[in-house]
């Protein structure tokens, strides 16, 4: 049943199967998923693969474990992914896209780069850029806002960037380091959070005057090329009640 284009672990392939099914709907939830014996069967694993699986998946939140009976579906929001999680799912899948995820609200234009844009791309103030915007949505609703800023030259080495339609060939990294021909070679990763001011809520598609009070998380990623020279500064805004985790492998 694996994907054999998917290079992740078969534990990870088989978590991200039922997460695709969990966050589209269509495993609702109070389902229960296969026995460990079934998946093992299903998906030709070890039965500790198969475990190791639901235990991801219980770990994201999606499922929980009910002794005697089985590991049952939670309806929870997934949560959302920074710039650089979606820039490493593009490299290993194809696709920048979490599981059960669309993106739409498509947008580019070039405009004068903002104080704090022009900082992170150590640009002049008020310098052209280029600012590419989508909306990430699943069966909940808003994961993310997204916003990459790009400096303008790139541009004119790749007039798709300025398209308001997503982009055909690769990510905007991918076209820009094809163009270049320099590679991307450094990122830098914040998250924070912050209360919601009133662009934010516009962005979210929220009522300002009756916009969540709760704050939200923010995640932006600066992409570096092998010149030492700023390419992409990215910002993701997170939905209302959507959280960020990640996870590593650790050695022992």
């Amino acid at each position: 049943m694996a994907d054999q284009a998917d290079n992740r672990a078969p534990y990870a392939q088989i978590a991200a199967h039922y997460a695709a099914l969990i966050t589209s709907g269509d495993l609702q939830p109070g389902s229960l998923l296969p026995s460990i014996k079934t998946l093992s069967q299903e998906w030709s694993v070890s039965t500790a693969t198969a475990e190791k699986a639901l235990r991801k998946l219980r770990n994201e939140g999606l499922v929980r474990g009910i002794h005697g009976i089985g590991t049952e579906v939670l309806d929870r929001p997934a949560p959302m992914s920074s710039g650089a999680q979606r820039q490493d799912r593009g490299l290993v899948t194809g696709s920048s896209w979490g599981t059960g995820e669309r993106s739409d609200s498509h947008q580019a234009s070039v405009v004068p780069a903002p104080a704090d844009v022009a900082e992170a791309l150590d640009i002049k103030p008020g310098s052209n850029v280029i600012r590419r915007s989508r909306v990430y949505r699943d069966r909940h609703g808003i994961v993310a806002h997204s916003t990459s800023w790009i400096p303008a030259q790139y541009g004119e080495l790749i007039p798709q960037l300025t398209s308001s339609e997503r982009l055909t060939g690769g990510t905007s990294l991918q076209l820009i380091a094809q163009a270049t021909g320099r590679p991307i070679r450094h990122r830098f990763d914040t998250a924070s959070a912050r209360l919601l001011t009133r662009e934010d809520a516009e962005l979210l598609e929220l009522d300002p005057a009756k916009a969540p009070k709760k704050p939200v998380v923010v995640m932006t990623a600066k992409f570096v090329d092998s010149e030492g020279a700023v390419v992409e500064y990215g910002v993701d805004l997170g939905g209302p009640g959507r959280t960020w985790q990640t996870e590593s492998e650790l050695s022992q």
